[in-house]
């Protein structure tokens, strides 16, 4: 049996030297990308439709610190994809530029590299054993080497009783589990993660986590996980971006950003009559001068509250419960502000913000349009 693998890549367009800066960024993510201004020749790399710092924060910390793993953490359609295609070569980056330690990137040798791309890079009819003598043949694993390689990975992600079943017949999570495996192949120096856990129960999530806090371990091994689960980022990454529509939100790691953003409490109201929705309003800015509501619906309302106004917890909870003696109020709870809150309270912000700016963009275009046509 021959299988033949080739890898088309698209022509590459000249890239923009010197692309516009973001506003209103994050001071962590401007201190990251000041640091890393030595080591790449411009600040910020686009690709043709999302801005993303990525590039550059994965050259720093491969530089820096060749055992940690970067994480980045966003919504579906955030740009974790594109920021992986971008590194690994397969989107064409059409402004900025890189050093070295990028272009080796982009143009790696198979062991370099270890790639998990979304999209499950499976032939449907090969067996899952075959698939793991490819990918290691590829990847430069002599064949005195393979089996024990093999049998490694294997007896890690628990896939003994499915090396004779066709990809085509596997379930999602051992779908994932046996991309994971093939991108563990070799050794690679580089790890790019796309999303590796999909479709996984807990136990296979936890035999990934686990492979890969030993690989990052036992040699000089950078990575990047995208994943969209708070829980997967806490478990693994030591540093954490939150990317949302393309821009990363904030950066550090996961104890940093619990302390920078979980500062405050969370208060959330059910109102008894939502005609006095108003009233109850104004009573907990009575309480609370500095809260601000995140959301409002006809039977709920959300503050964030900072820590200032909460203290002391005794009287803010007295407070509380003379507003629902007072009859406006019909419940609430008020607890610790959380890291996954703050991404939520993110996705929020930044959504209005760009439906709003494509309506402006979209506006735009038709007086433009208009015009043309009046000329």
């Amino acid at each position: 049996m021959v299988f033949h693998i080739c890898r088309i890549s698209p022509r590459r367009q000249s890239s923009h030297q010197h692309p516009e800066e973001l506003e209103e960024e994050d001071e962590d993510v401007k201190a990251e990308r000041a640091a890393v201004r030595n080591a790449i020749a411009t600040p910020s790399i686009y690709s043709s439709y999302l801005l993303l710092y990525v590039l550059l924060l994965f050259v720093f910390f491969l530089s820096w610190d060749c055992t940690r793993l970067l994480g980045l953490l966003g919504p579906n359609g955030a740009g974790k994809s594109t920021a992986m295609k971008m590194i690994a070569g397969e989107t064409t980056l059409t402004a900025g530029q890189g050093n070295g330690a990028t272009s080796r990137l982009q143009g790696h040798a198979p062991s370099f590299l270890g790639y998990c791309p979304q999209e499950d890079p499976l032939w449907p009819d090969l067996t899952v054993h075959q698939h793991l003598q490819v990918y290691a043949a590829v990847k430069g694993v002599s064949k005195e080497h393979t089996a024990a390689a093999v049998n490694r990975i294997v007896n890690a992600l628990q896939l003994q009783g499915y090396l004779k079943n066709k990809t085509r017949k596997l379930s999602a999570g051992i779908t994932r589990k046996l991309c994971f495996a093939v991108c563990m192949l070799g050794n690679p120096e580089v790890l790019l993660l796309d999303e590796p856990s999909t479709g996984m129960d807990p136990k296979g999530q936890r035999c990934v986590w686990k492979m890969l806090r030993a690989a990052l371990k036992t040699k000089e091994t950078g990575a990047i996980l995208s994943t969209h689960y708070m829980e997967e980022a806490e478990a693994v990454c030591d540093r954490v971006a939150i990317l949302v529509s393309g821009q990363i939100r904030c950066i550090g790691s996961v104890p940093y950003l619990k302390n920078k953003f979980g500062k405050g409490y969370l208060l959330e109201i059910k109102v008894k009559d939502p005609e006095h929705a108003d009233l109850l309003h104004a009573e907990i800015m009575r309480i609370f001068p500095s809260a601000a509501r995140q959301e409002r619906f006809p039977s709920l309302l959300v503050y964030k509250v900072p820590m200032e106004d909460a203290l002391p917890l005794s009287q803010s909870f007295s407070k509380l419960e003379e507003a629902k003696r007072n009859g406006n109020l019909e419940d609430y709870s008020f607890s610790l502000n959380t890291l996954a809150q703050h991404f939520q309270w993110l996705i929020d912000e930044t959504v209005p913000a760009l439906i709003k700016a494509l309506i402006k963009q979209s506006s735009t275009q038709q007086r433009d349009k208009i015009g043309l046509q009046g000329s």
